[in-house]
């Protein structure tokens, strides 16, 4: 597989952090930021001072910055038309109804290429190209492995439940821009519900008021604190709501993971509470479905899966599992993997800074692709 890393790329390309608040804008070189982030207000409720505020912060990242930009790539919320740069009817943008091209919008008033994508997406090819896939192939080849990953299945887990899946160093986007989209699967424990429902921020604060009947104002970070016995509260409560929250969880990656079959990365602010619900997870993904007539069971998944902050199961993920065997009316042999395993670790660049590596690095790939088909 080609190297996917721009780390070392002199080409510049302009950011956006778009929230409901604020607009954060940057500049990036070789995965670095090049200017002090300007910050602006959205003006969420009006589009026209929206769309100014947009124009007025990439002018002035573009004055700042010390090389001309290339491109323009961020993150936008949805729902959206990403390919074509079209921004549906969003929640926290009131004055965004109908269809808002602010794709060609920015392409028309800064003649730059401009790329507009989900924070999920992003995610995920941010990791894939600068973060955990690059670590762990790294770490197979220090031990002298042959065994490499070249797919990934990225989750951010906060507010929603986020998804984004990279196969090849190319984002996987489907053909209407809605691959990914785990929030909407079916929830395990609720199958009325979607999974998002018990796998985000309000569902472990609804498990926990549920389960203790606690009705203070608490967030995860405060139940995590519960959980550890490192905050007054039902400390019982607070490790099953966790504990639902993996299950359900579980039951979302596996889902994916028998289509993907690739690296997972977790991040968001929940992911910091990995230890509470990673093994519900993990029995969820490791666990068996029954068969109908004759008994028995067959695995959850086709690849066990792995928790790599763990490091016993870290070991046990990267020794072992290849094998030489003879190829038949030969004295030669072939190499044979015969475990099958998926590793689920932590984002090892951080949600955001993840995001943005992404935006540049898919930016940088699309000029790069361009630019190979056209010779």
């Amino acid at each position: 597989m080609r190297n996917l890393s721009y780390n070392n790329d002199i080409r510049t390309v302009l950011t956006l952090d778009a929230g409901g608040t604020n607009l954060v804008f940057s500049a990036m070189r070789a995965n670095k930021e090049t200017v002090e982030p300007i910050t602006l207000p959205t003006q969420a409720d009006d589009l026209d001072k929206c769309l100014a505020n947009i124009v007025h912060g990439f002018e002035e990242v573009i004055k700042k910055a010390p090389h001309k930009p290339v491109a323009i790539s961020f993150a936008f919320p949805g729902p959206a038309d990403y390919a074509n740069g079209v921004i549906g009817d969003l929640p926290n943008f009131p004055s965004f109804r109908g269809g808002v091209a602010l794709g060609p919008y920015l392409h028309e008033k800064f003649k730059l290429p401009v790329f507009i994508n989900n924070d999920g997406d992003l995610f995920a090819y941010g990791e894939a190209f600068a973060g955990a896939l690059p670590a762990v192939n790294e770490h197979f080849a220090k031990l002298g492995s042959p065994r490499r990953y070249h797919n990934l299945f990225g989750v951010t887990l906060g507010t929603g439940t986020g998804g984004g899946i990279v196969r090849n160093g190319e984002l996987f986007m489907g053909d209407n821009g809605a691959a990914a989209e785990i929030w909407v699967i079916r929830n395990k424990r609720y199958p009325e519900a979607f999974s998002e429902e018990g796998a985000a921020i309000r569902a472990i604060k609804r498990s926990y008021r549920l389960l203790s009947g606690d009705k203070t104002p608490l967030e995860p970070k405060d139940i995590c604190q519960i959980a550890e016995g490192e905050r007054q509260g039902n400390q019982k409560a607070a490790q099953e709501a966790f504990e639902e929250f993996g299950d359900i969880l579980g039951n979302q990656i596996a889902n994916v993971s028998t289509v993907v079959d690739g690296l997972i990365v977790l991040g968001g602010g929940v992911a910091a509470a990995h230890k509470w619900f990673m093994p519900a997870l993990l029995k969820e993904m490791n666990g068996t479905l029954q068969r109908y007539d004759n008994g028995g069971s067959v695995p959850r998944t086709p690849s066990k899966a792995y928790d790599l902050t763990d490091p016993v199961q870290a070991e046990q993920f990267y020794q072992g599992g290849s094998t030489l065997v003879k190829i038949p009316h030969s004295n030669k042999q072939a190499v044979y993997n015969k475990e099958k395993k998926v590793g689920i670790t932590l984002s090892k660049l951080g949600t955001s800074r993840a995001v943005s590596i992404g935006a540049y690095s898919f930016a940088l790939n699309e000029i790069d692709k361009k630019k190979r088909e056209n010779k």
